[in-house]
């Protein structure tokens, strides 16, 4: 079975607000991300991790609108890492040394990150003893 990760693992990995994570993935549609009905965490897959930190790259860099930085993303793993655009233009990528960095940072994030809760969350407490 594949390894999953947390929201809050991958937004340590990719070094972004988990919440910018939460709002790209209720947008957009990436492969390799789990998600159930609501209240049930998401889950990303290293694929999917792979797509949002290339993504990430063509949008600080290149400011390319999340949507399409995610599509072309997506392009370049299918692709090995080389498209051609419809313009002409070719985007190359080192997809080998692109995840090799991933997995070193989510290697330790995977140690800092926070654990979910689990379960119901603790009754309150009046704070009165009789």
């Amino acid at each position: 079975m594949a390894r999953s990760y947390t929201v809050a693992t991958a937004a340590l990995a990719l070094q972004v607000p988990a919440k910018w994570i939460d709002n790209t993935l209720s947008h957009f549609a990436v492969q390799g991300v789990s998600q159930a009905r609501q209240g049930v965490s998401r889950k990303l897959s290293v694929e999917s991790l792979s797509i949002l930190s290339i993504a990430l790259a063509l949008i600080q860099d290149l400011s390319v609108p999340v949507g399409t930085a995610i599509d072309i993303a997506a392009q370049l793993l299918r692709s090995s890492g080389r498209v051609t655009l419809p313009s002409g233009i070719a985007l190359e990528i080192d997809i080998d040394k692109t995840n090799a960095m991933l997995l070193e940072r989510l290697e330790h994030a995977v140690e800092i990150a926070p654990l979910p809760h689990r379960g119901r969350p603790p009754q309150k407490t009046t704070g009165r003893l009789d």
